[in-house]
């Protein structure tokens, strides 16, 4: 089995530690994993985005043209992202921050998840919007546990921030409740 996810969003959303704990927890499984980063130039506020690829066989390339699941944190990710998931795939979007009816695909698995608004709200800081989605696109897909990304957590998140991690552990299952209630 061979899956793949396209994370993107903002700067400072917390794509890419999103994707990096993902792919953590599918090492931790004994998966093959590739995880590619990217962002713009600009450090916060700019695009950033990664594509995490995980499979029980060994990967080719970490590139992916058509992605089976994309987790959306901002309207222009949908815009660059939404033509290229694959036709019955998930797409997961920060509807805090992404308008659902800007979809327009009824071929998607879709989540329209307010990331933000559960990350406020139920956690205590919106800068855990990502956790929240992370968590809500695992429980969607059921590409690892989600012990495995409880477990995984201090290996992404710096001493410096250890006590953040009863928070991230929060926003995780903050997004599995709502994906398994909305999915």
């Amino acid at each position: 089995m061979t899956t793949d996810v396209i994370m993107a969003g903002f700067g400072g959303q917390g794509i890419l530690m999103i994707g990096n704990l993902l792919a953590i927890a599918a090492m931790d499984e004994e998966k093959q994993v590739t995880y590619f980063p990217a962002y713009g130039v600009e450090m916060r506020g700019g695009t950033a985005n990664c594509t995490v690829v995980i499979s029980d066989e060994e990967i080719g390339s970490p590139v992916v043209g058509l992605p089976e699941s994309c987790v959306v944190m901002n309207a222009p990710s949908l815009d660059r992202y939404l033509p290229l998931v694959r036709k019955g795939g998930n797409l997961l979007i920060n509807s805090s921050l992404v308008d659902p009816a800007k979809v327009g695909r009824a071929d998607l698995r879709l989540l329209a998840l307010p990331a933000n608004d559960i990350a406020r709200e139920a956690v205590g800081s919106q800068q855990l919007a990502s956790m929240v989605a992370l968590g809500a696109y695992v429980a969607m897909t059921g590409v690892v546990s989600m012990q495995t990304l409880f477990d995984c957590i201090p290996k992404v998140v710096s001493k410096k921030y250890e006590k953040f991690i009863p928070l991230n552990v929060n926003a995780l299952k903050e997004g599995e409740s709502f994906a398994r209630i909305h999915s």
